[in-house]
């Protein structure tokens, strides 16, 4: 690439020459690599595959257990009315809530490279679970209403069979076609990068209206099936709208009071945060007075009040899946792994970026992978971390994932001895604490405006994936999220930035002459810049902005030329001496010159251009040809070197390379420098 002195010497910058690697030898020897085993490799393959063998062992008691056991014991607090409440949206009984929060803490304890994520149970992912199982239920010709009382306590076993059926085939299919483990053999983390943050978002605030709309029924008590499908959110809102005179007001009043409380012991919580050691266990103490008021009151047999029922103790025998149903619920398998996934990662990336530690990303596929794999032989359900959860962790003192061990031995408390005791607690109280956890979710709408401010694009996303996943599906929403933020992406490379640049006063500088105010422009030579990679789908682009801000097609001006030529041949072959416009043959050069050309060389600002494929080098070769036609030079300018590699094969420079000092320059102002110290003839570019 040449630079420019202050005389017109030229100096070619050297490119280093690299030594080409045999692909082929390369991959073999890497898998020669993988596949031999030695003492030292198998100890580091236990050591990644188990990261708490490497810190477990330098665990400094002293300075982390207090953190640690108190953080555990408000999370083990905090998780077990979230896990009998989101029994709710998974359609599932509390029990398997409990086991899969027992089951998540521990494998992730033993399997996590975060010290402060909390993993179990989430209201999104509980949610999706829901859908599959509802679908199941229905096709198996079991009534979507819960509420509704089976013909016989046969079809209840038979319902409770099928239940835990449906709640552990969908993890074991992540075992065998997981896409979590999958993705973290073949090292693929680097997906969760293509979920941005206003598809996350968008994806969560929508579902979070899903989540709010199907515990509405609870918090009224009415009676109305789970609905099931596309559009489900209006579907359910008919229904309820439907059915509203036949409310339970007994519901109704405890709903009211009960969010009346959890809001504003959340406000005050929020308020005063800085000031307490702990957060007030709010749903915790609600959960214990509504089931002492409902089980003294005896709410269910009076009022007819919807109540949670048995909930047994210890631990169901582990059972083996039936695989047959596999087929059928590998598709709901990719997105629950996908979101699971995602958030998990984005978390562990939040917390180990404030506590200045790493985690891996590829480990924290298996991690979640396993947290699923493993406990759906022991009726669990899907596990995700939960940033509501995970905030606390880290604002109670949480130093590592000992912490987590202590949730689960909080959970495993009252999975062998508390959870009878939870059989008179209403849903509608249920239903209230999950619509109160919502509030983050759900604040985003204010945000609206600002997000608006900050970038439309992404707003436009984030509002396209919000619609989606409450109107269609959450599954059907993250998918189009993800479709048309890859699509914003691709129309603003295909419409990008173009401008024609002028000269900062007295600098070697040069910026856009419509967005600054006193530049200068330079005689007969025009300066352009494009701010995206050339490829195929802009191409056309490319070639309109540079000839609607240059003033000049050279294509319609060639064939205006000819056409001009072609005239004056036909009065000459007649004799006649003056020209088709009635001048003189000596005056004819000064017509073929269009008044347009008023310059004689064009710079490419390359800055922006970070790649091109085959048909942006031919269009720059096209260029090339076309402004030659017309006597102008094309000179690029900043060129990165992939982008010089792309014209070197494309054969931009010629066969030898000899014309390179003549059309590429190390900055922009070397460019129009050359084009100032040269007389520009027309045969000056290759």
């Amino acid at each position: 690439m040449e630079m420019e002195n202050t005389t017109s010497a030229c100096v070619l910058m050297e490119r280093k020459t690299h030594v080409k690697m045999n692909r082929k030898q390369v991959m073999l020897a890497k898998l020669r690599k993988s596949c031999s085993c030695t003492p030292q490799k198998l100890k580091n393959f236990l050591m990644d595959f188990l990261p708490v063998l490497q810190w477990l062992p330098k665990y400094k008691c002293k300075e982390y257990i207090w953190g640690d056991v108190m953080s555990g014991l408000v999370i083990g607090i905090i998780l077990v009315p979230q896990a009998i409440a989101y029994s709710l949206l998974a359609g599932l009984k509390p029990i398997y809530s409990l086991y899969t929060s027992f089951f998540a803490n521990i494998i992730y304890f033993l399997m996590g490279t975060s010290r402060h994520v909390s993993v179990g149970i989430f209201s999104l992912i509980s949610l999706m679970v829901g859908q599959v199982v509802d679908r199941e239920l229905l096709l198996a010709g079991f009534d979507l209403n819960d509420d509704a009382s089976p013909a016989n306590g046969r079809q209840l076993r038979e319902c409770m069979s099928f239940l835990q059926d449906r709640s552990s085939v969908l993890f074991v299919c992540l075992f065998f076609v997981s896409p979590q483990v999958l993705m973290g053999i073949f090292r693929l983390g680097f997906i969760s990068m293509y979920l941005s943050e206003a598809v996350l978002d968008g994806f969560a605030t929508g579902a979070s209206l899903t989540i709010l709309t199907a515990q509405v029924k609870y918090l009224i008590g009415i009676k109305i099936p789970r609905s099931q499908g596309h559009g489900m959110l209006v579907i359910t809102w008919i229904n309820v709208f439907r059915n509203i005179s036949q409310a339970n007001i007994c519901d109704v009043i405890t709903s009211a009071i009960c969010i009346l409380v959890l809001v504003t012991a959340k406000e005050l919580g929020d308020r005063y945060k800085h000031k307490l050691k702990f957060p007030l266990p709010t749903e915790l103490v609600v959960i214990v007075l509504a089931t002492l008021v409902s089980h003294y009151g005896k709410l269910n047999e009076v009022y007819a009040s919807s109540v949670s029922g048995a909930i047994p103790t210890g631990f169901i025998p582990p059972k083996v899946p039936p695989f047959n149903l596999m087929l059928r619920v590998a598709v709901d398998a990719l997105p629950l792994a996908i979101v699971s996934f995602v958030f998990t990662v984005s978390l562990s990336e939040m917390c180990a970026k404030k506590y200045a530690y790493s985690i891996k990303a590829n480990q924290e596929m298996f991690a979640v992978g396993f947290c699923n794999i493993i406990p759906s032989f022991f009726h669990s359900f899907a596990t995700s971390a939960a940033l509501a959860k995970t905030l606390v962790k880290t604002s109670t003192g949480c130093q590592t994932q000992v912490s987590g061990v202590i949730s689960a031995m909080v959970v495993l408390l009252v999975l062998l001895f508390l959870a009878p005791l939870f059989y008179s607690l209403q849903k509608c109280v249920l239903a209230c604490i999950i619509i109160v956890s919502l509030r983050g979710a759900l604040r985003k709408f204010r945000d609206v405006p600002s997000r608006y401010h900050v970038n439309k694009v992404d707003t436009f996303v984030w509002i396209v994936t919000m619609s989606a996943s409450a109107l269609i599906s959450t599954e059907i929403g993250l998918l189009v999220g993800i479709v048309f933020s890859l699509l914003c992406i691709i129309v603003r490379t295909q419409r990008p930035r173009t401008a024609l640049l002028g000269q900062i006063q007295d600098t070697n500088f040069y910026e856009d002459d419509l967005e600054y105010e006193n530049l200068s422009s330079i005689p007969k030579v025009k300066i352009f810049r494009f701010e995206a990679p050339l490829y195929y789908a802009n191409k056309d682009y490319f070639l309109k902005s540079l000839y609607r801000l240059t003033n000049l097609d050279p294509n319609l001006e060639v064939a205006r030329r000819k056409k001009y030529e072609k005239k004056e041949k036909r009065h000459l072959k007649k004799g006649d001496h003056t020209t088709a416009n009635g001048l003189g043959i000596g005056e004819t050069t000064l017509q073929l010159v269009p008044k347009q050309t008023d310059f004689q060389a064009l710079v490419v600002d390359c800055s922006s251009i970070l790649f091109l494929d085959t048909t942006g080098v031919n269009t720059l070769k096209e260029i090339l040809k076309d402004y030659r036609d017309l006597n102008i030079s094309v000179l690029l300018a900043c060129c990165n070197p992939s982008v010089i590699d792309s014209l070197k094969r494309g054969g931009y420079f010629g066969k030898d390379f000899g014309s390179m000092r003549e059309m590429l320059f190390y900055s922009i102002h070397n460019a129009v420098q050359f084009a100032k110290d040269q007389k520009l003839p027309a045969d000056c570019s290759v």
